[in-house]
């Protein structure tokens, strides 16, 4: 079949959903749902005792002392270059490859690229700024390594909640724009916001929530009936390509505002398409346990600290969708730690994620596009190392960082 067939083949989605037997999830599936008098959720909340929740008159505190100076504050421009952007490259079809192909785009964003010719989008924020206003503290300090358009194809887009640095929605507006028949995979409370926005193809979805989504070749383009004639192929005898999704639980929070806070779902995200199947675990923001304020310099995973309680829900991932062929687990944004180690994991933590959800690889994300706490920008992928070295694993090959715009294949 010719390449240009391939190239120009239109997908059309459906998506069919599929809520789990209450029975396998135990008796606080639920629990994450906070009900008002009439029975109606009305917010979502974390419910294992490795959440404290954060401390907002602490986040005040640190955040005056921030605008005082007196905290200090990592200010890379991006002149700086201090983390590496190249242009990126993506397959040119979708049935160039037999192995899973992903490409960091940038903070949380990944494009995927699977062998079954499914191509995904994880949380693509490419503005400038992630946050309501143009305030220079929130302006990215390494560039975008590519425009939106400049992706070959972009089936579904995965949404792990709806915080400014992973929902953006000059971005989710370009993309549907360039790609008319994306489908978007969301949290609860979510699509309200998005068909709001004049978007059609939207999938909500609880956690352990599955859907399956099919993406049957369409009539191609104007121009490829010559195309079609000389390879002796049409768009009509492509197979569809099929793909699982699964919505799935982590420790975090949403709000666009003061006044939404927790009124839509945060989640992970696991897709798996084609035979044999190559699958993705995608952490989107997360913590995983609560370390309260200690003295400056002290390991809070040293001895003393062994028994601070974890979110099992990873582990309950693993063993319930795993293993996953790659990982892609946030190291950064979790400084002062006694702050946000509730929904940020550090890269001590991101490993034992690792561990738990059974990734075989996993690339780090979350880290090197905007300041958005007190680490040196460049600490995350030292300690991922260090994390590594502790837990026995190597530091190169099984969880990696890489240049934004790098692609590696598993």
């Amino acid at each position: 079949m010719s390449t240009a067939v391939l190239a120009m083949t239109a997908y059309h989605s459906t998506v069919v959903t599929n809520k789990p037997d209450p029975g396998t999830l135990g008796a606080d599936a639920k629990a994450h749902h906070v009900k008002n008098w009439a029975g109606k959720t009305v917010k979502y909340q974390n419910t294992h005792p490795s959440f404290s929740p954060l401390n907002f008159k602490d986040l005040a505190i640190a955040l005056w002392k921030r605008a005082s100076g007196q905290q200090p504050w990592p200010t890379p421009k991006a002149e700086d270059k201090v983390v590496a952007v190249v242009p990126p490259t993506f397959l040119p079809t979708r049935t160039s490859s037999t192995k899973l192909r992903a490409t960091w785009l940038g903070h949380a964003c990944y494009y995927a690229e699977f062998p079954s010719g499914l191509r995904v989008l994880f949380d693509p924020v490419f503005e400038d700024h992630c946050a309501p206003v143009s305030y220079k503290d929130f302006k990215r300090f390494t560039e975008p390594p590519c425009d939106l358009s400049d992706l070959p194809y972009v089936d579904a887009v995965f949404i792990s909640h709806s915080h400014y640095d992973h929902l953006s929605y000059p971005s989710v507006q370009k993309i549907q724009k360039h790609f008319p028949n994306v489908h978007f995979f969301v949290g609860l409370g979510l699509q309200k916001w998005f068909e709001a926005g004049g978007f059609k193809n939207v999938t909500e979805l609880d956690w352990w929530d599955e859907a399956e989504i099919t993406l049957t070749p369409q009539r191609a383009a104007k121009g490829d009936d010559d195309d079609t004639t000389k390879s002796g192929a049409s768009s009509a005898s492509l197979e569809p390509i099929t793909a699982k999704v699964s919505c799935l639980p982590c420790q975090h929070g949403s709000g666009r505002g003061i006044l939404d806070q927790n009124s839509t779902l945060w989640c992970s995200w696991a897709v798996s398409s084609g035979e044999p199947a190559k699958s993705v675990w995608f952490g989107g923001d997360t913590g995983y346990r609560t370390v309260k304020r200690l003295p400056e310099g002290v390991d809070d995973y040293g001895e003393e600290f062994r028994d601070l309680p974890t979110c099992p829900q990873f582990r309950e991932i693993g063993e319930r969708v795993g293993p996953f062929d790659l990982g892609l687990i946030p190291i950064g944004a979790y400084s002062p730690r006694f702050l946000f180690s509730c929904v940020h994991a550090n890269p001590f933590d991101a490993v034992e994620i690792f561990r738990d959800t059974r990734c075989k690889s996993a690339m780090a994300i979350h880290w090197g596009t905007w300041v958005l706490t007190a680490e040196d920008v460049l600490e995350p992928p030292r300690l991922l190392r260090e994390a590594l070295r502790r837990r026995g694993l190597p530091e190169t090959g099984a969880f990696d960082v890489c240049d934004i715009g790098e692609s590696r294949e598993f």
